[in-house]
């Protein structure tokens, strides 16, 4: 088993979700990140996302644009995501896939990518740019390395849609709970629960939700219906706030939120 298998696995026989913790790399500094995950880690986050950052984000939301710009400015590149990758990993055993849009991918070389991916110990890549049918290079490097690709459904996607980007998916399915940028939202999507369903019917794969959550409410709510809960944006505002006296403090603090939030009874199952 892998160790995305592995934690999901983990999650399900508890009785819960997993909890997913998305960080850019190189914010707020190539080590502080690096701070930031084992702080996830300690509160009890089970997967980590690293993200690459990148100049022309696609569905990343203003906290998230702003968080990256930072690492951008520190010239923070894909080497120094993969080295990212490799101390996060291990300094806290935690499962690490790098989320990233494809065109640093295919500029680094994509079977250079995949090897030093797996050499840092990663555990998968999400792409949320990057269609099934157009990723039969990568998918071939994933599986000579033993890594997960991660493809993303929406509300929008057909039957027929889930059942192509299911058969392509390894680890985990990201299903994204609205259409639109991510961030923080005053309620997760209406339409996420039924995303969730449709997905399970075509695969076995874990489901796993993003966009939207950033209380423990939130992640309770989700957790009851879906296998994981990613949360990104709500986790980079708090290292974003000028006004908090220690923002790995409250970082790790929210993230205990978060991961309560996941291990609630889930009512009616």
């Amino acid at each position: 088993m892998s160790g995305l298998d592995t934690a999901f696995a983990a999650a399900r026989a508890a009785d819960r979700a997993a909890l997913v913790g998305y960080l850019p790399a190189g914010f707020p500094s190539v080590d502080g990140c690096v701070e930031a995950f084992v702080a996830l880690s300690e509160a009890g986050v089970d997967v980590f996302e690293v993200g690459l950052p990148y100049s022309d984000p696609l569905m990343d939301g203003p906290v998230i644009q702003a968080a990256v710009q930072r690492a951008l400015d520190a010239s923070v590149g894909t080497s120094a995501v993969l080295d990212t990758v490799r101390r996060v990993v291990d300094a806290t055993g935690v499962p690490t896939v790098v989320m990233t849009y494809w065109n640093p991918v295919e500029r680094y070389g994509v079977d250079r990518f995949a090897a030093d991916l797996a050499a840092a110990g990663g555990s998968g890549l999400i792409t949320p740019d990057l269609i099934p049918e157009e990723a039969t290079g990568w998918r071939d490097a994933a599986a000579r390395n033993g890594l997960a690709p991660v493809f993303l459904v929406a509300p929008s996607s057909t039957d027929e849609r889930l059942r192509v980007v299911a058969s392509a998916n390894s680890g985990f399915v990201y299903a994204a709970s609205t259409m639109g940028v991510t961030g923080a939202r005053a309620a997760v999507g209406d339409r996420a629960e039924g995303l969730v369903g449709r997905v399970r019917a075509v695969t076995d794969l874990p489901v796993a939700v993003g966009l939207g959550v950033s209380t423990g409410d939130q992640a309770a709510q989700v957790a009851a219906y879906a296998d994981g809960v990613i949360v990104g944006s709500a986790l980079v505002a708090t290292l974003l706030d000028e006004d908090a006296a220690d923002p790995l403090d409250a970082l790790g603090a929210l993230a205990r939120e978060l991961a309560d939030g996941v291990r609630r009874p889930r009512r009616g199952r």
